[in-house]
This record gives structure tokens, C-alpha cells and sequence, in this order.
């Protein structure tokens, strides 16, 4: 079996055992969802998004957040925990 088919065959297994799977962080683009995944290690899903509409709104794009200081960043991401090694991420 090729990888492509067998990707496929597990993404319709999972699709079918759980059909209602949603994903419980708030997002709007693929960079929300990639800082807001990050963000959740070792926190809560519920901390995030009290977080991160306050983060993105100051740093919408990749590009600015990559502009940011780290410790402007910690300030921000503070409350999720292990914020300084997030804010490298």
C-alpha cells in the first residue's frame, strides 16, 4: 500500500469514529492554530484562548511576531507556563 493511500485510510477511519471531533482552541488562520498548539503544552485549551485574542491582535502575522522582543512575548503567554521557551518557539 502506497503512503498516500495509506494516509487516506486512516484519515476515514478516524472521520468515522469520530465524527464530531472538533478542535477546542480558538483560530482563524493556519499561524493562529500552529502558536495556539504550541501554547498549549502543558496548559489548558481554555487558557489559551483567554491568551491568545489579546496576543493576536497585537501580532497578527508571523512577521511581526517574529519582530517581537521575547520578553514582550513572555509578557503576553506568561499565564500558560514554560511561557519563556513558547515565546523562543
Amino acid at each position: 500500500m502506497k503512503e498516500d493511500e495509506r494516509i487516506k485510510k486512516i484519515i476515514q477511519k478516524l472521520r468515522q469514529t469520530y465524527p464530531e471531533a472538533k478542535c477546542s482552541l480558538d483560530f482563524k488562520s493556519p499561524f493562529q492554530l500552529l502558536v495556539a498548539t504550541i501554547l498549549s503544552a502543558q496548559c489548558t485549551d481554555k487558557r489559551v484562548n483567554e491568551v491568545t485574542p489579546k496576543l493576536f491582535k497585537k501580532f497578527p502575522k508571523a512577521e511581526s511576531m517574529a519582530k517581537a522582543s521575547l520578553p514582550e512575548l513572555e509578557n503576553y503567554i506568561r499565564s500558560t507556563g514554560f511561557f519563556r521557551q513558547k515565546a523562543k518557539s
